[in-house]
Formats: structure tokens, sequence, C-alpha cells
């Protein structure tokens, strides 16, 4: 049996990422978010969603870039914290001793200890409500290569642990169960 709930934005699980601002030292910042994701494969795009009241969003609308920070368990507490503190008031890699990295293509920073670094470039700007949505082309990918398998040519992100978001609490990914397309494959489980 279900029960009627209130509407809310229930989809879960998410990942908790630490997206990266600012366009020298002096103004980097890290801000947690779980409303994120992939928009398009090719042109590759994903979106941030961020309360306009935050101190990020100012950073955002004026530099047009920002970095996807994958996170890890062990990067946890790190995440957390970068959620609940405002960069109005606290130096965040400073005080959680993450080193700030340098991108490839955008001015925002990457956090050298993150598995995978997307750097984006603001397309579109939409304000929603609560949350401002900013569409991203997806213009340079950094990942660890501790991840990369050359067998297969790809990376195996699971292995880094990811950190996920479910309604209030962080997770571990879990055990594989799958892989895409594998309820389909004569003779294959997994």
């Amino acid at each position: 049996m279900k029960i009627s709930f209130k509407p809310g934005t229930m989809i879960y699980p998410l990942p908790a990422v630490m997206v990266t601002v600012g366009s020298t030292p002096d103004e980097y910042n890290i801000i947690t978010i779980a409303w994120v994701g992939t928009l398009c494969t090719n042109p590759p795009m994903c979106y941030i969603s961020v309360r306009p009241e935050r101190h990020s969003a100012e950073l955002l609308r004026r530099n047009m870039e920002f970095v996807i920070n994958l996170t890890t368990a062990e990067l946890a507490r790190e995440t957390d914290w970068c959620g609940v503190r405002s960069g109005r008031d606290y130096r965040k890699f400073d005080e959680m001793h993450l080193t700030p990295g340098k991108a490839q293509i955008v001015q925002a920073p990457i956090i050298e200890e993150a598995p995978l670094s997307i750097e984006c470039r603001v397309k579109e700007i939409i304000p929603l409500g609560s949350h401002d949505m900013y569409i991203a082309d997806v213009v340079n990918v950094l990942a660890d290569e501790r991840y990369y398998n050359h067998e297969t040519d790809k990376f195996e992100l699971a292995q880094s642990d990811p950190l996920v978001y479910v309604h209030g609490g962080y997770y571990h990914l879990g055990e594989k169960i799958g892989k895409f397309g594998w309820s389909v494959e004569k003779g294959k489980n997994k």
C-alpha cells in the first residue's frame, strides 16, 4: 500500500558533489550540491541548482564557470562541512585542508582529492523558484588515473567509493548488481 505525501523532490539517491567556483585564489569557494545531473551526451551538458542567496551564486553569475568534483566516502566530512558553512565566513579549502588545483580550461579550481573533476561553462541560468538552474557545457574532464582501467579504456569510478545523498543522509554507493544491458544479454548475468 502506498500513502499520499506532499509534493516534493524525492528523487534519490543523488551524487553529493563539491562544486568549486571563483576565478582567483582569493575568491575560490566550494559549495556542496546534490541537485546536479546530466542533461545531454552530445554535446556534453550538465546542470547544478543553487539557491540565489548563496555566496557561490554571486561567483557563478560573475564568472559563468564552475567545476563539479565528485566526492567519496573518504571526503564525506569535508563534503558535509562545505555544505553547511558559507564561503562568506570561511575559506573552505583552508578549513578542510583540501588542495585547489588548476583546471585546464576554466578558471575555477579543481579539488585535487576528488576522483573526477568536470569543468563546466555556464550556458544559461534559469530561475525556478527556490533555486536557479545553471545549465552548462562540459568543456573538460580531469580524472584520477588510479581509477582508469587500461584494458577496458574506462574509468571505474565505483572503485573510488562514491558518496551519495538520500533525503538528508550520506551513503556508500553499494554493491554492483548488473551492467547496462545485462538484462537482455543471453547467457550472461552481470
